[in-house]
């Protein structure tokens, strides 16, 4: 047993040993149908805080030699499971934490010999657990495997984690071409593949095509656009959330509005583990995103010169998703061709979901959406942005008190930034700035766009999660009027829908001209009998 070779449960066990922790064990059985095939050297990527590493050293403590852990898997998920002991204990494992590494080097000041320090360690290692096979001073971790397997024909389990801290950090050169010298001996050539009986490594960002895809071409990668099989395996899924906010008596509906909305497959979306965790054990839904990357990283992106990379954004801050090209990113930090690229990097970061079914991409929570809006905050291209958004109150508080002028002049500033001479016009755009428009009843409300209701579909919908204010039905008409549009709310029976509000229920009714650009609107209050 070593530090690095063959460890002990120590970390499972202390991850274990948390107040809340959630079984993933269901992952050991997908990684063992792929132990020693075709699909044995797999990349596994994922945002910061998602849980990669607990999940690594769950797995490091299923095959590694240096420990015995039958009693505890036996009683989690994966026990339950066929066979599930085909390869508990049974292989020698190296694991090594990139990004702790790294620090450390930098601590010492001692970053440019970083893989040299990895090797020499592991080389020592190695001595003590195969006493019997003689290791030359010179010799790699990669000359080590090959003189085991060769020797004693047993196989090893490589994990990395944050396998791609020296590609993101700017590292001296002699340093990054030492770790693709690493890469190479670990993961290419014929020879030492068969002693792999499994590689498993993870990042924020999936291979990165123009600077290390070479050494890794044979890694199956699962990402935030495609995780396969791997989908509900990394993150909390909305069963387990459920399942946690039932335990501790916390509300769900706000949990999810909160922290869910990755939607990883069609019938699988996660929330950030990190966040449900200090929701649930500080009693309070908050924003804990920013412990997670700095804001002004993501603000840097979203400034970038690209066309209609400001009109995107906008709408995505006011709900809605948009067109994303993810296809051809290579996944770089530092070169960036088009918005699509920078939307791509982002999913990769968390700052947005993919659809993958619908080929766009959103924010995808409250959590999220206020870190965009930190992001653009002190920004000047984003001043008239955030002048919207910092009304966006006052706008609720007018239209539930029935202030119909002060309303229709809000929704013309909003319906500026959201569209351009091109689009002005355009019914979607002014859904997306009515939206923005009321951006702050997201912090009391469910905004509900094309509500499907009576006799037909209501615009937007916004229903209370708060208690004692009241829910509202919008209406939007192009070139009619306001009282057209409360007349088809109460005509088609849009308040169906809504029939707990019987009390406290408004309808707005908001028509927009063409010819003078201007806004008009109606507000009535109704008192639906029982």
């Amino acid at each position: 047993m070593g530090l690095y070779l063959n460890p002990n449960a120590d970390a499972f066990s202390d991850d274990r040993n948390t107040r809340i922790y959630i079984d993933k064990s269901l992952v050991i059985g997908e990684l063992n149908q792929l132990v020693s095939t075709k699909g044995d050297f797999i990349c596994m990527s994922r945002p910061r805080r998602f849980g990669k590493s607990m999940v690594g050293n769950m797995i490091s403590a299923y095959y590694s030699k240096g420990c015995d852990t039958r009693s505890i898997f036996s009683q989690m998920k994966i026990g339950q499971t066929p066979y599930y002991d085909k390869y508990l204990n049974k292989l020698n494992v190296i694991k090594l934490d990139l990004n702790e590494w790294y620090q450390n080097s930098l601590i010492k000041g001692q970053e440019k010999s970083l893989i040299g320090t990895i090797n020499n360690k592991l080389r020592k290692e190695f001595s003590n657990q195969f006493v019997s096979i003689c290791f030359e001073e010179d010799d790699t971790i990669a000359d080590c495997i090959l003189k085991v397997y060769s020797s004693i024909g047993e196989k090893f389990v490589i994990i990395i984690d944050e396998y791609d801290v020296l590609v993101r950090e700017n590292v001296p050169k002699t340093l990054f071409d030492s770790y693709l010298s690493f890469l190479n001996g670990l993961f290419k050539g014929t020879t030492i593949r068969p002693a792999i009986a499994l590689a498993y490594i993870t990042g924020i960002m999936p291979i990165v095509r123009d600077k290390v895809q070479s050494k890794l071409n044979e890694f199956s990668e699962y990402t935030m656009l495609s995780p396969a099989q791997f989908a509900g395996m990394i993150g909390f899924t909305e069963e387990e959330v459920k399942a946690l906010c039932e335990q501790y008596g916390t509300d769900y509906d706000e949990c999810l509005r909160w922290y869910d909305g990755y939607k990883m497959s069609e019938t699988v979306k996660v929330c950030n583990p990190l966040s449900v965790v200090n929701a649930i054990t500080r009693g309070e839904f908050d924003s804990y995103w920013s412990a997670t990357g700095s804001f002004e990283a993501l603000r840097d992106y979203i400034l970038m010169d690209f066309e209609g990379i400001r009109q995107d954004i906008i709408r995505m801050i006011a709900g809605e998703s948009v067109e994303v090209e993810a296809g051809t990113f290579q996944n770089t930090m530092n070169s960036f061709h088009s918005k699509d690229d920078v939307f791509t990097y982002l999913i990769h970061l968390g700052y947005l979901y993919y659809n993958r079914k619908e080929k766009t991409c959103q924010i995808p929570n409250e959590e999220v959406r206020q870190e965009w809006i930190k992001s653009i905050r002190l920004s000047p291209d984003y001043k008239s942005v955030m002048a919207v958004v910092n009304a966006s109150k006052r706008l609720l508080d007018d239209t539930i008190n029935g202030n119909e002028e002060a309303v229709a002049r809000a929704l013309d500033a909003s319906h500026t930034e959201v569209t351009n001479p091109l689009t002005y016009n355009d019914e979607h755009c002014f859904q997306s700035a009515i939206c923005l428009a009321y951006f702050y009843a997201n912090t009391r409300y469910t905004l509900v766009k094309e509500l499907p209701t009576g006799k037909g579909y209501a615009d937007l919908v916004l229903v209370p999660y708060l208690p004692n204010i009241p829910a509202l039905v919008i209406e939007l008409k192009h070139n009619k009027s306001a009282e057209s549009a409360l007349e088809q709310i109460k005509k088609r029976n849009y308040s169906q829908a809504l029939d707990q509000y019987y009390d406290n229920l408004l309808f707005v009714g908001i028509n927009y001209d063409e010819k003078t650009k201007e806004h008009t609107c109606k507000i009535e209050r109704v008192e639906k009998k029982r």
